[in-house]
């Protein structure tokens, strides 16, 4: 019996072994022809006798790549990302290179972006314009996003049988008091700010009057931009623009019920085209009178790589490291900002002697108060150290990201930034009603009394709920202080326009929380400036991750290159969107349970 076991445990150990060695084997199969192939094809190279460059972003645009290909194995949805400064380094390029004569922009793969970073590539490709280059848009349909950005280009294009979403912005959180009431939990809310609202959706039925003023305000603040912003590109009057989002109906009937019409009459889009007819345009434009149906071109990434090739390397380097994501305590994966990870980037790079300047990129609606005061005093240490450091706002560095942006020598940010939302909260809830109903009680002792007080099996204790409370409110003082002796303000001052208030960028720069307009170049310019750097190279460190795993991800990347982005249903939507508010809540794990959060995400 035992040399039977002692045989098939072997036989076991055997197959496992050799499981294990083919893998091996296989991996490094894949190493050579990776190699082989960098050998025999160098990597692509812009078409002769000038191209088109094809900028056409998938997926959500993020400031840097967070989505492991590794793990589509394991989803269900297609999950894509483009860098949004890969796309603007590939801009700003063809710009001034003389093989590149127009920029060919298809939106339809775009699910996610926010407003400022739409506004920034948006400011890129106005730039390419001025070069005396064209650009031609196209979409199978707009959404309202994917229209604010095509609608810069000298033509767009809207398929035959697409539609054109124009319906203003809006903001509907959901809230969860009647659920937690027929639940029998109650939710704690301790907060500092007259307009701190996170916790609001979680102890409410509605939104507050404080809510509902600052986001009206703010909404129609963005909104005017937008329709300011697209009225002069296409050169419409106002009131053009705003008959087609306050009279659709009527226009659609006019129109006989043709969106795709009905979107042209307005002069929102110059032409309807197939997809023929819009191959055929571009050709058009680039006077190619080959006999092949395609034109020439080259895509985004595949420029990138081709110019990357030639490009010099200078040894100053400004390192930009990307703050995006909720702010959460410890380590962190790319996707959240880790308060130990990111603050060791950031004493990494000081450290580093050819980095001589820094550019925190922000696109954070905040999180642990603990974790941002951690990155804070390393970007403190950075600039007494002599290295200057600048803020760069994305679409949201709002509580937590503006607290991580208050260590910068200067705060840079885009018109539609969203900031500010200076405010601390913390929530504690309670369980003590369903445990009750469900038979179970909780007794014992305690030899002090805030001893097991913020136990959730049992009713909070008055005592502890103030304790919280002032510890909430001497942060929210510890935030004004902060914001004060960077920004060169009294606390009193700063009290007033915080609160708990979220701000545009525009509005922060009258406000004195923000230094001036501008996107991710202004900043690295700036940052240079200050340095006394007239050649740099800019670099983006990130967290370090074990080669065998980058080697996978780098062949699932290959693998998957090429596919379309997953349209999401509207359940789906709904799903993913409350899905996100309750996963959010399970990554806080600030030691104090004091947070500094916005819920102020567009969608």
């Amino acid at each position: 019996m035992f040399k039977f076991i002692f045989r098939l445990l072997r036989h076991i150990w055997s197959f496992i072994d050799g499981t294990r060695r083919v893998a091996t084997n296989l991996v490094l199969l894949v190493v050579v022809a990776l190699i082989v192939a960098a050998i025999v094809h160098p990597g692509p190279t812009v078409p002769s006798g000038g191209a088109a460059l094809i900028v056409r972003p998938a997926g959500a645009l993020v400031e840097q790549a967070t989505f492991d290909p590794a793990l589509s194995f394991f989803s269900n949805e297609q999950q894509r990302e483009t860098p949004l400064p890969d796309l603007l380094e590939a801009i700003r390029a063809a710009r001034v290179d003389t093989r590149i004569k127009l920029l060919v922009l298809e939106t339809d793969d775009i699910s996610e972006a926010g407003l400022a970073q739409l506004g920034e590539l948006r400011a890129a490709i106005a730039d390419f314009k001025a070069a005396g280059k064209p650009v031609l848009a196209r979409g199978e349909h707009f959404s309202q996003g994917q229209y604010y950005l095509a609608s810069i280009a000298d033509e767009v294009h809207l398929s035959t049988d697409g539609f054109l979403l124009l319906q203003g912005l809006a903001r509907f959180p959901t809230y969860f008091r009647g659920a937690l009431d027929k639940l029998g939990i109650k939710m704690h809310l301790f907060r500092a700010g007259e307009y701190k609202s996170f916790g609001e959706p979680f102890t409410r039925r509605d939104m507050s009057e404080e809510d509902r003023a600052a986001s009206r305000t703010l909404l129609n603040g963005l909104w005017s931009r937008i329709r300011n912003e697209i009225s002069i590109s296409r050169k419409l009057e106002l009131k053009q623009f705003d008959r087609y989002v306050l009279n659709h109906l009527d226009m659609l009937k006019a129109a006989k019920g043709d969106p795709a019409a009905t979107a042209k009459a307005a002069g929102l889009v110059d032409q309807l085209s197939t997809r023929n007819q819009w191959r055929a345009r571009i050709k058009e434009r680039l006077e190619d009178n080959s006999a092949d149906k395609d034109f020439r071109h080259i895509d985004a990434n595949a420029y990138l790589t081709s110019i990357r090739r030639d490009q010099p390397h200078h040894p100053a380097q400004i390192a930009v490291l990307v703050a995006q994501g909720s702010i959460v305590d410890g380590e962190q994966p790319p996707g959240n900002v880790g308060g130990d990870s990111f603050a060791r980037l950031i004493r990494e790079a000081r450290e580093n002697q050819q980095v001589k300047a820094l550019v925190i990129r922000i696109d954070s609606p905040g999180g642990s108060a603990w974790a941002s005061e951690v990155i804070r005093q390393e970007l403190e240490l950075t600039r007494n150290a002599g290295k200057p450091v600048i803020a760069s706002m994305s679409s949201l560095a709002a509580s937590g990201g503006y607290w991580i942006a208050a260590g910068a020598d200067e705060i840079i940010a885009e018109p539609a930034t969203l900031t500010g939302s200076i405010g601390v909260f913390g929530m504690f809830p309670e369980f003590s009603e369903p445990l009750g109903a469900l038979g179970l009680s909780v007794d014992g002792v305690a030899t002090a009394p805030l001893a097991g007080a913020f136990d959730p099996r049992r009713p909070l204790d008055p005592a502890a709920g103030e304790a919280m409370q002032l510890s909430i409110e001497h942060t929210y003082r510890q935030f004004l202080g902060i914001v004060a002796k960077a920004r060169k303000m009294e606390p009193a001052a700063v009290d007033k326009i915080a609160q708990g208030r979220v701000w545009s960028g525009q509005e922060a720069v009258g406000l004195g929380l923000v230094d001036r307009m501008g996107g991710l170049d202004a900043a690295l310019a700036t940052a240079a400036g200050r340095a006394g750097l007239k050649d740099y190279s800019a670099v983006w460190p990130t967290q370090s991750v074990p080669p065998m795993r980058l080697l996978m991800k780098q062949i699932f990347a290959f693998a998957d290159s090429g596919q379309p982005a997953t349209a999401s249903s509207p359940a789906n939507a709904i799903a993913k969107r409350l899905a996100a508010d309750f996963t959010s809540l399970a990554l806080w794990n600030d030691p104090r349970h004091i947070y500094t959060h916005c819920l102020c995400e567009m969608p």
